[in-house]
């Protein structure tokens, strides 16, 4: 029997408060975005020794690996560029179009790479068709993180932003996690020539069903009526809206501030990724341990991403990010000094204690970087800063970790130059913490 005070108390299908009742789909579905985000990305890193031996001509082993490396490069150069097409996609055309786009561009992109012919068999042509397929992947890598968080932040419950935030950060660590375990598994399942010759295209295969599985969601999912109805509106506009010129004109401020509020997690977020692994086999604790500690990252990632959001939504993201950056400056030098202390238990300690603390701010910060906005340049805007600040600040932090090591002979000296980093960071935080749009 229909109960009318059951209805009558029932929260509207789109309240701000209750979420889109498809909210739980749509959060599904920029989970699995992520990871096949940051599977392809950690998959070209950790097979790179072999791709260089099958792209690049025989000879000079360092220099085909640097070669390689450049192709991880070129998919970040690209990104500062791709994040406002795909933002500006998403704020002309909305963001279930540019998600489907994103996850179709980087399957293809990965999936491409394993079946590319190598230099023995088409020449220069091989290592020519691995950067362009980088490049695609890195043009729908780089408008997947902020849309899909915007995607998510749109249609979930306001009072539980950063909690979903926290997921989405959290979900950044699982894609390595599983390209490290597939790596892993084929790597000791498989005879050395075979891996060589042809299981290593195998990973890059696997992203396939991976890809389609998520595009087949996402066309699933509807927009919000509020923002197909926006969507509607800004195409009959004379003259039609510039999201990219109203973001830099009117919001340039936000974004400086919401890029310097990044900018230590930035760096931590790229030691972890690049940095950590290699020094701690110069440090002689060997390959494998070195491993281990990488993959006990990845596991301590979610748990911390998903906590931090938890207490930001209780106690404000500006709380989160003070007390995150705080520990940052107490405990980033004694990790570097821990890498090279001797000790492969305090350095595994050290690294994971870090990349909890990275991963704890890791909710308010892409709050921040979306919702800083109003959702007529949002898309623009959070990916603009984001792929900005990646690039500028983030990208850059493993290159000069290494250079200061050449300077200075040790770890130690880059720590201090991601406290400064972070330092920076807590001063925004304290004193111009971005607030949320109006319409938020």
């Amino acid at each position: 029997m229909h109960d009318p005070s059951a209805a009558a108390h029932a929260p509207p299908p789109h309240d701000p408060d209750a979420g889109s009742p498809v909210w739980r789909r749509v959060l599904f579905t920029a989970v699995l975005g992520n990871v096949v985000e940051w599977y392809d990305h950690a998959l070209y890193g950790i097979l790179a020794v072999f791709m260089s031996r099958i792209f690049f001509p025989e000879g000079d082993p360092y220099a085909a690996l640097i070669a390689t490396y450049v192709g991880l490069i070129a998919s970040y150069a690209i990104r500062p560029v791709g994040g406002v097409v795909m933002g500006r996609l998403s704020d002309l055309r909305g963001h279930r179009f540019t998600l489907v786009l994103t996850i179709a561009l980087m399957t293809v992109g990965t999936v491409l790479i394993g079946v590319l012919p190598g230099y023995a068999a088409i020449g220069i042509a091989a290592p020519i068709l691995l950067m362009l397929c980088r490049l695609v992947q890195g043009v729908g890598a780089s408008g997947e993180y902020t849309v899909a968080a915007n995607f998510i932040l749109e249609h979930g419950p306001r009072r539980r932003r950063q909690y979903l935030a926290g997921w989405s950060v959290g979900s950044t660590s699982l894609g390595p996690l599983l390209a490290s375990i597939v790596a892993l598994a084929l790597i000791v399942g498989l005879p050395e020539d075979a891996f060589t010759h042809w299981g290593w295209r195998i990973p890059f295969l696997l992203a396939a069903p991976l890809g389609l599985v998520t595009l087949y969601i996402r066309r699933s999912v509807p927009e919000l009526p509020r923002i197909q109805q926006a969507l509607e509106q800004a195409a009959e506009e004379a003259p039609p809206p510039r999201p990219f010129t109203e973001a830099v004109r009117g919001h340039w401020r936000q974004m400086c501030q919401v890029i310097l509020l990044g900018a230590g997690q930035r760096v931590g977020t790229f030691c972890i990724q690049t940095y950590f692994v290699v020094a701690l086999i110069n440090s002689d604790f060997g390959a494998d341990r070195a491993l281990l500690a990488s993959i006990l990252t990845y596991l301590i990632g979610p748990p911390a991403a998903i906590w931090g959001g938890l207490l930001a939504d209780r106690h404000g993201g500006r709380t989160v990010l003070l007390v995150g950056y705080a520990a940052f400056v107490l405990f980033t030098v004694p990790t570097f000094t821990a890498l090279g202390g001797g000790s492969v238990v305090v350095a595994t300690a050290a690294v994971v204690g870090f990349t909890f603390i990275n991963n704890f701010v890791g909710a308010p910060l892409t709050h921040a970087y979306v919702l800083t906005f109003p959702p007529e340049v949002r898309g623009t805007a959070a990916a603009l800063n984001f792929n900005v600040g990646t690039t500028l600040i983030g990208s850059t932090a493993p290159l000069m970790a290494t250079w200061l090591h050449m300077r200075t002979g040790t770890d130690v000296s880059f720590g201090w130059y991601m406290t400064g980093a972070c330092l920076v960071s807590l001063l925004v935080a304290a004193f111009a913490f971005p607030r949320p749009a109006a319409d938020a």
